[in-house]
């Protein structure tokens, strides 16, 4: 599957007020809106508390213990992109830290989701630079082996291609194809103004058992009271 070797500088990005539309909402609301689809593992995980971003992924395919690639894919970077990393087979060593966050971002970088490890918290926080990751580590990587930048990848189980929108918050992280990208903003929508009806009625003191008209299935299904 994986083109090992290559730079695609010329990739697809949707327009930057579609994705505008669809950043106001929550990764669990756009997963709920595509059908649930489209979520990573959830073992990538924000490394700061309240850490959240929504950009164009720009993809990048590192080999394990190599951060190479990321440096490549800083140049192919433009304002709104996500950098979203995945490795030719489990690594957890530290590749992003710090410094590769100031180069990042200095080219428009919004954040990166990575199956993989990431350092330097403390100063990615005190940046608010968003990143997810498999785990913290503080082991180093080498300069030594090509990956590829702009390429189909499969990162934690999700296929992102390049272009594909990608949300990541405390509730994880999730993948909207661009070709779906205005279809789910509008479901994404709906479902919060459906929502905030639910809410309402909550906060009334109704019960789920009768606004999701619980009860008879429950009677069919053999659930009885005792007294």
């Amino acid at each position: 599957m994986h083109d090992i070797g290559v730079v695609h500088r010329t990739i697809d990005r949707p327009p930057r007020e579609d994705v505008e539309a669809l950043a106001p909402y929550g990764v669990s609301t756009l997963h709920e809106a595509m059908g649930r689809t489209g979520l990573m593992r959830p073992y990538i995980r924000p490394v700061y508390p309240r850490a959240v971003c929504v950009g164009t992924a720009v993809t990048v395919l590192l080999q394990p213990g190599d951060n190479w690639m990321l440096h490549v894919a800083a140049e192919q970077l433009r304002p709104g992109d996500l950098l979203v990393a995945a490795c030719t087979t489990e690594c957890e060593d530290g590749f992003f830290g710090e410094l590769l966050a100031t180069s990042v971002r200095a080219r428009g970088a919004v954040g990166l989701v990575i199956d993989g490890g990431c350092r330097d918290v403390d100063a990615l926080e005190a940046m608010d630079f968003p990143v997810f990751s498999r785990a913290v580590n503080a082991k180093g990587t080498v300069k030594a082996t090509v990956g590829s930048v702009n390429v189909p990848v499969v990162c934690a189980n999700a296929l992102v291609r390049p272009g594909d929108v990608v949300a990541a918050d405390s509730d994880g992280v999730v993948v909207v194809p661009a070709e779906r990208l205005r279809e789910v903003t509008d479901a994404a929508r709906a479902r919060e103004e459906n929502e905030a009806g639910k809410r309402a009625r909550f906060a009334a003191g109704e019960l789920g058992l009768d606004i999701y008209g619980m009860r008879e299935p429950l009677a069919a299904a053999g659930l009885r009271y005792v007294d």
